[in-house]
């Protein structure tokens, strides 16, 4: 901090905004504002911000301000890479991404997007470099491979970077429940306390990407929607981004009833292990037939994942090959 002396006393008034959308979630934004700006106190009270610091960072904090004001009654909303570039353009001197150190300086173009805390998620293996690929070329993507090579996790990572830079608005998760009777009337409590533990890796996937706070949001609002594969029916999923994960669990007829609630403006990434379905004897794998079915539909795409995409322990990828090895011994 400069001496005394040299420092200036300024508010800022924010009027027809609320002001959790101009200083983040558990104040993220302006704990980003105040790394840029380390020798000015920023004080927020209510819709009022109070500077304290050199004439110069308060010339340049009037202006982010004002420009954040403006963006969130367009956009109502904001997001870290808003602020950033915010930050950058005024300052002038530095690309968006070196504006908060926690940003991976390696960024390729296998690059997804940043988790809320900085670390970058990124394709690591052939088969999830070719999820990227084929999502950004087709509307539905089936990605099919063993436990352990990120289908999920990628697919979400998508999802997610597409909900921020706003090309959808609205995220959807789903999951045959088989487990617990796609009905989960039994089973104590609300609707989700009931379906939680049969949906508890798409949360996992989401909790690393957006901080909780506005995650809980996001559910709130209903812009992420996380529910079993029965809730999709009678929908249309316009400027959506839709997951089906878990798909070797889906019948037939589910797997028809979730594709053809895909409406405008919408991708749709559908993941599955046709290794491990968990359906009776009598009913063959939607994820299987479906193979089939779409193999000659422009706009859809089929990945192929196998042992060299399993990016978990090594045993992981030691197990799969020892149980393949077992399954082509006894067929």
């Amino acid at each position: 901090m400069t001496e005394q002396q040299n420092l200036e006393i300024e508010s800022i008034q924010l009027e027809k905004v609320e002001p959790v959308i101009v200083l983040g979630f558990g104040d993220e934004h302006l704990s980003t504002l105040e790394e840029a700006y380390p020798e000015t106190v920023i004080t927020a009270r209510g819709n009022n911000i109070k500077l304290k610091g050199p004439e110069k960072d308060l010339k340049e904090l009037r202006e982010i301000f004002g420009e954040l004001e403006n963006m969130a009654k367009r956009n109502g909303d904001l997001t870290e890479r808003d602020v950033e570039t915010v930050l950058a353009l005024t300052k002038g001197d530095r690309e968006p991404e070196e504006t908060n150190p926690l940003r991976d300086k390696s960024i390729t173009g296998d690059f997804i997007l940043n988790t809320h805390d900085g670390k970058a998620v990124k394709a690591k293996t052939p088969g999830q470099k070719e999820i990227l690929e084929a999502s950004a070329k087709n509307d539905i993507v089936f990605s099919i491979g063993p436990a352990g090579t990120g289908k999920t996790y990628t697919s979400v990572a998508l999802a997610v970077k597409a909900l921020k830079e706003r090309k959808v608005n609205k995220i959807v998760l789903a999951r045959p429940a088989v487990e617990a009777g796609e009905t989960l009337g039994f089973l104590p409590g609300d609707l989700r306390e009931k379906i939680d533990p049969y949906l508890r890796p798409l949360y996992d996937a989401l909790e690393e990407m957006i901080e909780y706070d506005r995650l809980e949001l996001h559910i709130a609002k209903g812009t992420i929607e996380i529910a079993p594969l029965a809730y999709m029916r009678g929908r249309t999923l316009n400027n959506s981004f839709v997951i089906l994960d878990e798909a070797q669990n889906a019948t037939n007829m589910q797997m028809k009833m979730f594709l053809t609630r895909i409406g405008f403006n919408s991708r749709a990434i559908i993941t599955g292990d046709i290794t491990q379905t968990d359906l009776s004897r009598k009913e063959e794998s939607g994820l299987i037939s479906i193979q089939n079915i779409l193999k000659d539909i422009e706009g859809i795409s089929f990945v192929y994942l196998d042992e060299k995409d399993v990016v978990r322990h090594k045993l992981v990828r030691d197990i799969i090959d020892a149980y393949e090895r077992f399954e082509n011994d006894n067929t």
